[in-house]
This record gives C-alpha cells, structure tokens and sequence, in this order.
C-alpha cells in the first residue's frame, strides 16, 4: 500500500516523532492512522523502559506563573545531555509540564505523569515518551513544587540558562518580589531565618570555629568572641534575611524588606541536577574493552 507524504505529516503532527518513523508504523497499520499512532506509542514506551536506567542529570527547569501572580510552579525536567535541554522541543516540554502542574495540582510526579497535558491533548506521560523516542534520551521530571497565595504575590525568576529556578512567596510589590527571586538564585540561600538553622549545624560550626580560634592561643575569653562572632557570620551567610543584597551589598535583605514593609514568607531554589551523582564516563577503559573484544 502506498503512504502518501500527507498522511506521514499528519502522523508526525500528531505524535512528534520523525517522518521515518511515521512512514514505517503507517505501512505498518496498512494506513489506519489510529493504528499507526498505537504502533508508534508502543515503541516509544519500549523506548523509554530501555533509557530509564541511563543517569539524567541534565535539563532545564519549566516556569509557569499565573497572571495574578497568586500560583506559580517550578519544575526540573531532566534530560541526558545538555543538548537535549536546550532543543526547543524539550524546552516547551519543561514549560507545558509546569502548566499542567498549576492546572491539576498532582500529589507526586507518578500523579503528575497521569494528568492531561494541553499542548498535545494527552497526558503527561504520553508527551515524555513521544520526547524519548523523538530525541532518543532518558528524559523525566524529577521534582516540582507549587506555589498558591491569598493576601501576597509570588516572585519568580528563571536564569537564562534555564538551569536555576527560584519561587519567593512575600507580601510586597511585584518588582522587589522579582529581586529577591534573583537574589535568591546568585546567593544561594539554605534557610529563610536564623530561628530556622538547626542547632545541630550551628553547634558543628561551633567546634570547627573553636578548634581554630584555639590554635592562636589568644586567651579564653578572647576566643570565646571570637567562635561567636564567626557563628554569627555563618548564620548570616545560610539565611536569606541576613545576606547582602546582591543589588546593594551595602544592606542586607532584612532591611530591604523593612524599609519596604515587606516580608518574605517561604522560597525554594532548584538547580538542574543538584544530588544527582553524575556517571563518569571512562573512554580509555571502553576502548580496551573493544580491543579485547
């Protein structure tokens, strides 16, 4: 039976995958494009079950943020390869997941991966294997988190990279909203407030800082303000409050807020393939084991 090249585009549109691939499952199906796009979803889930175990720790992070700024979202999606992440279609892949997050709010990403997705009219799932088998990696959500607010606005901020994404829930206006999402992107914050850094982490600190100061020989009293004049250094250093503001290093973000009545309530900062242990790739190795061969 012949395919004509209106039905390969038309397979293609609607399932992204390549026009060879489209060609082949329609001479498969003897033309039956309902049949065709069964045969191409099934071979991309083959394609898929065979990646998972291959490392993704590459991406880009997905925004969607709503325009009363009252919900946001935030999502790493994740890919094997740097190039990958940057190809369009992965990009606006990573964008329609965080929309779909925002309009279902999903429990976890396996609820995530069920929910319908409004760029293709399938679901979340449907659309990352149709991404496999399309650019022929591992690619997968790894994490997300929604934000929602009633009385405040959320600030966002995405690097052009695409690889830092931040959420900040405050009461203030849009504009400082946004500098203290990028303010929390460059500097890294690991907690909002001083009250919110564990004990446990402030008494290791402690003795690292003692041990120090006890080499300098300086007498107890001496090093005794000393180890907590570095601790306090150290808590200003981990808590957004008591950084400097990457705009004006001259303040802190505490007194930004301050003199603008404003107030940050929660934030949450990911980079792409932070805690992903990376596989290291040994060629010298892969050649001596094809020499053996």
């Amino acid at each position: 039976m012949s395919i004509s090249a209106e039905q390969v585009k038309e397979l293609r549109e609607r399932t992204g995958v390549g026009m060879m691939e489209c060609k082949q499952a329609l001479t498969e199906a003897a033309g039956d494009m309902a049949k065709a796009e069964d045969i191409l979803r099934k071979k991309a889930g083959a394609k898929v079950e065979k990646k998972a175990g291959r490392t993704a720790a590459e991406g880009a992070i997905g925004l969607y943020v709503g325009a009363d700024r009252k919900t946001a979202v935030i999502a790493e999606v994740n890919s094997e390869t740097d190039f990958v992440a940057k190809d369009d279609n992965f990009t606006q892949f990573a964008a329609a997941v965080a929309e779909a997050i925002a309009t279902t709010n999903p429990a976890d990403v396996d609820a995530l991966y069920r929910a319908p997705l409004r760029a293709n009219g399938g679901t979340v799932a449907q659309a990352r294997e149709a991404l496999v088998s399309k650019l022929g990696e591992n690619i997968g959500v790894r994490r997300f988190v929604r934000y929602t607010t009633q009385q405040g606005q959320i600030g966002a901020y995405v690097h052009s990279t695409r690889k830092i994404g931040v959420l900040v829930e405050m009461m203030g206006d849009e504009t400082l909203a946004k500098d203290v999402a990028m303010h929390v992107a460059a500097s890294r914050p690991e907690y909002l407030t001083r009250e919110q850094v564990p004990a446990q982490a402030i008494e290791k600190e402690k003795e690292i800082f003692s041990e120090q100061a006890a080499a300098s020989g300086k007498p107890k009293e001496i090093i005794e303000k000393m180890v907590m004049g570095r601790v306090n250094k150290y808590i200003n250093e981990v808590t957004l409050l008591g950084q400097p503001f990457v705009k004006d290093p001259d303040t802190t973000v505490e007194k930004l807020l301050k003199s603008a009545n404003a107030k940050v309530l929660r934030f949450t900062r990911f980079e792409v393939g932070e805690g992903v242990e990376k596989k290291k790739e040994d060629f010298a190795a892969e050649v001596m084991a094809q020499v053996k061969k």
